[in-house]
């Protein structure tokens, strides 16, 4: 047996040594090639980026690397852009920009450039209804408010699971009979009132524990084409008003993005307030605003109307390019 093994094998490993041979030297090349083509393939691959939008489970496994307080991420390095406020900021996010450029290209980076080496002037210069507190980036058009066309498909897509949302919603809520703050809650301050949320995406990560409760809400954030999800700009989640709550007038962060809400349950009385601009919410619609302006918000309706209740979610401005929009993920990622 050993002997019939052996002569097998030897038999083998001449026939493809002839076979070898026999092959025509231009095809061999041609197999080279292709071979030393896959392998630069695999090595381009394995060092390039995460997508702009990273799968349930990875953001799941950051943010719980991260560390999560009572279901909600807490900023946890002093260094983050989107919450400090020091004289080296500029130069750190042209670190972050020539480090993006020498990995990809300068190509359509232009506006991005310019907006971070005159930051100061820009920021410094704007008129007061509109004046972003992180970062500015230059002949963005500027409006208060947005038609709903801006990001068709992400409106319809949130309208048609509006019923989806509300049921997760209502089955959280009950959890406030219970005790004043629940689980996974953050409770804002305000002038008046008690504003909650409920955060499903917090500054571009993942919240895992609020996620699994509201499973079909999460899913449906991947569904979204222009949802802000890997950088601290964006953010996702269900912010609740109560009757005679006023929230203060303030600024967002940026003008990279346009806020969407969509009213899950809206009492009479209760009304949003951009760059002096006042609107109203409905159950099951859209609103698109650009929070970089002052902007307010109240809920003056009386206490058996109930609270006011938005699903909030973050899109990014229609007039703001891909490259840019990959850049940006680089530039503001998380921790960075």
């Amino acid at each position: 047996d050993w002997s019939w093994s052996l002569d097998g094998l030897r038999d083998f490993i001449a026939t493809g040594i002839q076979s070898f041979r026999d092959c025509n030297a231009t095809a061999l090349v041609a197999v080279a090639c292709l071979l030393v083509l896959f392998v630069w393939y695999c090595y381009h691959v394995g060092r390039e980026q995460p997508r702009a939008y990273a799968t349930v489970n990875a953001l799941m496994q950051s943010a719980e690397a991260n560390g999560v307080q009572n279901g909600f991420v807490y900023c946890q390095s002093p260094e983050c852009v989107r919450c400090s406020h020091h004289d080296g900021l500029n130069q750190k996010l042209y670190h972050n920009l020539q480090e993006y450029a020498k990995r990809y290209s300068w190509s359509g980076m232009g506006r991005i450039h310019k907006g971070i080496r005159e930051q100061g002037r820009y920021l410094n210069s704007r008129p007061s209804i509109q004046k972003p507190e992180v970062f500015f980036l230059p002949d963005l058009p500027t409006t208060p408010y947005f038609s709903r066309d801006t990001q068709k498909h992400d409106v319809e897509l949130l309208e048609r699971n509006f019923q989806t949302i509300l049921c997760e919603f209502e089955t959280l809520y009950k959890a406030f009979s219970n005790c004043s703050l629940p689980q996974g809650w953050k409770m804002n301050s305000t002038p008046s009132g008690e504003w909650f949320t409920f955060y499903l995406v917090n500054q571009g990560m993942c919240v895992p524990r609020n996620c699994r409760r509201c499973p079909r809400t999460y899913r449906l954030l991947g569904s979204l084409r222009t949802c802000i999800g890997n950088n601290v700009f964006g953010n996702a989640c269900i912010s609740v008003l109560s009757p005679g709550t006023v929230i203060a007038e303030h600024y967002g962060p940026t003008n990279i993005r346009i806020r969407c809400h969509l009213g899950l349950k809206t009492p009479s009385n209760c009304e949003l307030v951009v760059g002096g601009e006042p609107q109203c919410w409905a159950e099951g619609r859209c609103l698109l605003f650009d929070d970089s302006f002052l902007h307010t918000a109240f809920h003056e309706g009386a206490p058996e109307e109930g609270p006011r209740v938005v699903f909030m979610v973050d899109l990014w401005h229609p007039n703001v390019a891909a490259a840019e929009r990959q850049a940006l993920d680089f530039i503001f990622a998380p921790g960075r």
